[in-house]
């Protein structure tokens, strides 16, 4: 499992390592945030104001708004932010809502 509730933080390299694999990299800085300091490749930038719902949209309507597949509740997903005190935030979030 890579549930991050046993290992919360990843090193960069085991970032990489994961996005060799199927895995769903959700940014959750602001957007003003991924202007200043860049998007991280392959990574899709969902607020964490905006989280909550996003994960309970239409699969139709996520698609729409970020251009992505959205995840089913046992997909892997790694939540990153700039200190890892809101992806902590939004695994917890999505933890709530059923993902695994």
């Amino acid at each position: 499992s890579l549930c991050a509730a046993g290992a919360p933080n990843l090193s960069y390299q085991e970032l990489k390592d994961l996005k060799k694999a199927d895995v769903l990299h959700i940014d959750v800085r602001e957007r003003w945030e991924i202007d200043r300091f860049g998007k991280i490749p392959e990574s899709i930038n969902i607020p964490l104001g905006e989280l909550l719902e996003a994960l309970q949209m239409d699969p139709m309507e996520f698609k729409e708004q970020y251009n992505q597949k959205m995840p089913s509740k046992s997909d892997p997903v790694v939540f990153s932010c700039l200190a890892g005190t809101r992806s902590k935030q939004a695994l917890d979030f999505a933890m709530s809502l059923g993902f695994s």
